[in-house]
């Protein structure tokens, strides 16, 4: 699975330059049916067909660079050396070569070998040359090939292998294809509603275009598309493959992208915002779909296969309802507007009808089952695949530092046999405990550790845990080099660098009730962290609210992305941290909303998170809710 979130990840890149290539060569395009060409027409097409007509290099590269261990152009040479490679050789007229044939005698198949599945093939080839050779050491005589200038052209052997597979493989798939779509043109409503489904499935491997030329075109004589536009066909009927399509890419998909939007976590919000956003204008208003299909099939393929059988539902529903409706580009809101005088048009307002339907539809059952099952969608990966590409001297230096020490004390890499963060501290469980140097941990900035039992080991550290479990894995990985050890300070330091401020005198910090619920001691914790003032002093909250609010006029510090548990720094440096439930860090985000984001001004009573009891009771977690001051081990919390 981890491998699909990465390589879903890497399709990012490519997909994000998509958007604004539609919506011109959209523009374009219907200048075009309205004026006729012109300069206008040929600048925008132009523009927008230099990235769509090559989608597919733009997959390649964007794969090799997501899929690399290091972000490095070396992997995306590689990348573009194995497109290259299986796209020429492949080709028809070198295939006519092979074949000693004329090239109009070469099956149609290899006239469609530039298509994304090819792309994503070739960066994945690109990666895997990198990731595996890049390091490489030849004899002295070939030591010009060493290393990184090897990548390629290891990327092109492999390639060749590649070459010789699809060689006799793609006809058959393409043939296939062909075949199964005359065959299915027989069925009716039904054969529409098999054709849209199978059309969404086969675009990941842009096979769906053999598919679309039997119904599209005269391959079986259908010729939908072209009857449709010069007004030739048979009204009622000529359309009904491609009507299906406008609900859906209109409307259904940017339903999608608003459940994927309010399901992202609220830190990546912003981000998510752009991508889906985007998304969702170039397929309502030209219909490219790419933007947004790739940017969950693979991060959450039973959403694909959820929106494929919805595809393949609106192509049937379609073909038996009075409405038709065609298109030149795809289905979109240009071509509708185009299209609704055609003398093949059907009743297109129907159209508008059905799209409000799946707007709901769609946003409402991605919502679902993006919350059931907890899918990474965009926004919501998981913290261990984002950093996986990520360059490890941007690492921290400190925090490298840290993490190197840290790693020593606890008896070495291979005896941290798992590593996981909470809210404060460092959760493991060490191949011998005994082996772990509580003093040495101390004295590289641990504020303490806990002994659960068995092989599980914690480290305590502060609010900014996550960096040194971050650089604990580059270190652990081989990402990153510990750093040298520098010279012994006089006295080392004991306190966690969690704080940027210290509170230096006693002080009563007063407060209002952060969440409804019965007041009880610190030390009724069931978790010696909190109820032995490790963390520091404070109070707890027997919950019964579901909010959690500010309890005074303060600046979010940190937002844990997993929800359960947030930071606030008062005005007068006091830092805060309100921790909802005990060992709920495990429920990876499950039941917890925040409703903030890091930086934000707050004052006393804004909604800060929004949290589940029944489903934390539910998971067997305390729903507890330490309230703790981090800065200032005198201070004294009284609830006001």
């Amino acid at each position: 699975m981890k491998f699909f979130q990465r390589l879903g990840r890497s399709f990012m890149l490519p997909v994000a330059v998509l958007p604004i290539a539609a919506i011109l060569m959209g523009v374009g395009y219907w200048i075009q049916n309205v004026a006729g060409d012109n300069i206008a027409v040929t600048f925008l097409n132009g523009a927008g067909g230099a990235l769509l007509g090559n989608m597919p290099i733009l997959f390649a590269i964007g794969v090799s660079l997501g899929m690399a261990t290091k972000t490095d152009g070396t992997s995306a040479l590689a990348g573009l050396v194995s497109w290259l490679t299986i796209t020429t050789l492949l080709s028809t007229d070198t295939v006519a070569l092979f074949q000693g044939v004329e090239a109009a005698e070469v099956n149609p198949a290899f006239g469609v070998i530039n298509n994304v599945f090819v792309g994503i093939i070739a960066g994945l080839i690109g990666a895997f040359a990198y990731n595996r050779f890049k390091d490489v050491k030849l004899p002295d005589a070939l030591a010009f090939f060493s290393g990184k200038r090897s990548v390629a052209i290891v990327a092109a052997g492999i390639s060749l292998l590649v070459v010789i597979l699809l060689f006799f493989i793609w006809p058959f798939v393409y043939s296939g294809l062909v075949a199964f779509g005359e065959f299915i043109a027989t069925l009716g409503p039904v054969g529409a509603g098999i054709y849209g489904f199978m059309n969404r499935l086969l675009i990941p491997l842009g096979l769906h275009h053999a598919l679309n030329s039997v119904f599209w075109f005269d391959v079986a004589g259908i010729n939908d598309l072209n009857n449709f536009l010069s007004g030739t066909g048979e009204y009622g009927v000529t359309g009904q493959y491609m009507t299906g399509f406008f609900p859906v890419m209109m409307f259904g998909l940017p339903g999608a992208a608003l459940a994927m939007y309010v399901t992202a976590k609220s830190t990546r919000k912003k981000i998510a915002a752009g991508l889906l956003l985007s998304g969702a204008i170039s397929s309502f208003v030209v219909g490219v779909t790419e933007p947004l299909e790739f940017a969950f099939m693979f991060l959450a393929p039973v959403l694909y296969l959820i929106h494929a059988v919805f595809m393949g539902i609106s192509l049937a529903v379609s073909a038996i309802l009075p409405v038709r409706m065609g298109f030149g580009f795809s289905g979109g809101g240009i071509d509708l507007l185009l299209g609704w005088v055609n003398p093949m048009a059907q009743n297109p307002w129907l159209i508008l009808v059905m799209g409000v339907f799946w707007f709901v539809v769609y946003f409402l059952v991605f919502r679902f089952v993006i919350l059931r099952f907890n899918l990474k969608t965009p926004g919501r990966e998981d913290d261990d695949v984002a950093l996986d590409g990520a360059d490890a001297t941007t690492a921290d230096g400190g925090y490298l530092a840290t993490a190197a020490r840290f790693i020593d004390a606890l008896g070495g890499r291979d005896n941290i046999v798992e590593l996981e963060n909470c809210a404060t501290r460092l959760r493991m469980e060490l191949g011998d405990v005994a082996k772990a140097d509580e003093a040495a941990l101390k004295r590289a900035g641990a504020a303490g550790v806990m002994k659960p039992g068995g092989r599980s080991y914690q480290v305590i550290y502060g609010l900014n845990v996550q960096f040194v479990k971050d650089a604990m894995e580059q270190i652990m990985s081989g990402r990153a080099e510990a750093p040298a050890p520098s010279a012994p300070t006089a006295e080392p330091v004991a306190a966690p660098p969690q704080t940027a401020t210290a509170v230096a005198a006693p002080a009563t910090v007063r407060l209002r009730q952060p969440i409804e619920g019965a007041v009880v001691p610190l030390s009724s914790v069931p978790d010696a962290t909190f109820a032995e003032g490790i963390m520091g002093p404070g109070v707890a909250i027997e919950p019964t609210g579901d909010t959690v609010v500010a309890p005074v006029d303060a600046t979010v510090g940190h937002v844990f992305e997993t929800g359960h548990a947030i930071a606030l720094v008062l005005d007068d440096g006091t830092e805060l941290l309100i921790h909802v439930g005990i060992d709920t860090v495990a429920m990876k985000g499950e039941g917890f909303q925040t409703l903030v984001e890091a930086g934000a001004r707050v004052t006393a009573g804004t909604p800060l998170l929004r949290v589940d009891l029944d489903r934390i009771r539910a998971a067997g977690h305390p729903t507890v809710t330490p309230v703790i001051v981090l800065n200032n081990e005198s201070a004294v919390i009284e609830l006001i």
